[in-house]
């Protein structure tokens, strides 16, 4: 006999970001849910509510959790042995820390597949600024994050750039707010990558960085100048090295270097930590660094460089 495999989403997010709205979606998507029994976990209720009668006609099913400790191995066994779901949706309490969740308690058959965060781009910052050390871990678990209510205002690259920090797995996905149908234009980037030699400011290395990595093909061939310190692990040959920035997201315990592969350098002259101006090609390229394909850069030269006023790239 095959065994019975339950399917588990976990949704995250603060009050009001839009979770409810996004779960009722995708039950209503016929390409997610076509009548497989569903146990829906609400943890916590929002202003849009679920019509429990009209669910259930649906073959959908709802268990409600006001604490946080109730969620225990029997309480999931117990709703397993009442429903004997064929998927499981967790709407999550924003204010409740998810680690808990992820244990191991959950029925044998049960297996979590994707956590999935919405975040309110309105008041994406307050929390931020705020609450940053609960918004980090709901993101740094995310498999896909949704900003909801986006306008021509939001800026979506600090959006992408702060969570692909810590979380380079991530999907991230926009939706617009109502009437701002153009809002979900890519946002300019503060460099000509059509120049001849892609100029990068010591402000702008983060936002370089990250669209690199998230789209290292669309700079193959390309030529670039920049900024950035000295590290050459023990294991490098004397041509090879790694030029980068130390970045922090939240604060000094969460600085992290931001370097990429550098090839057919002359480092005659200067040490870990020094400051170099880069200019180099790039190539998408295996390296086991990136543990599969990603940029290398090809030195055309590496001249001493000048320690920025700041030195450090924040998110």
């Amino acid at each position: 006999m095959k065994k019975r495999e339950v399917p588990v989403f976990l949704f995250t997010g603060f009050l009001e970001s839009g979770k409810t709205s996004f779960i009722k979606d995708s039950l209503n998507d016929r390409g997610f849910f076509n009548g497989e029994k569903t146990l829906l976990i609400l943890c916590e209720e929002g202003e849009v509510e679920y019509d429990e009668v009209s669910y259930s006609k649906r073959n959908i099913f709802i268990e409600k959790v006001e604490k946080q400790e109730s969620l225990t191995a029997e309480f999931y066994q117990k709703c397993d042995d009442l429903h004997k779901p064929e998927r499981v949706m967790i709407e999550y309490n924003g204010m409740w820390q998810i680690e808990p969740v992820l244990d191991d308690n959950m029925p044998q058959e049960w297996e979590l597949v994707q956590v999935i965060s919405t975040v309110d781009a309105t008041t994406f910052s307050m929390y931020w600024n705020n609450m940053r050390s609960l918004v980090m871990e709901q993101l740094s678990l995310s498999d896909l994050v949704i900003l909801n209510r986006c306008t021509d205002q939001t800026k979506r690259n600090d959006f992408r750039r702060s969570i692909k920090l810590f979380n380079k797995k991530a999907q991230i996905g926009y939706e617009a707010a109502e009437g701002f149908e153009d809002a979900l234009k890519e946002e300019q980037l503060p460099f000509d990558i059509d120049a001849p030699v892609i100029d990068i400011e010591d402000d702008d290395y983060g936002i370089w960085y990250m669209d690199i990595m998230d789209n290292p093909r669309k700079y193959e061939g390309k030529k670039v100048k920049f900024n950035a310190l000295v590290f050459r692990p023990k294991n490098y040959p004397a041509t090879s090295f790694v030029p980068g920035r130390f970045a922090m997201t939240c604060c000094a315990d969460d600085i992290q270097y931001m370097g990429m592969l550098c090839k057919g350098a002359e480092l005659e002259g200067c040490n870990d930590k020094d400051w170099v101006t880069v200019t180099a090609s790039i190539k998408r390229e295996f390296a086991k660094e990136y543990r599969g394909k990603g940029p290398v850069l090809y030195a055309s030269s590496v001249e001493k460089g000048v320690k920025p006023e700041d030195d450090l790239v924040y998110f």
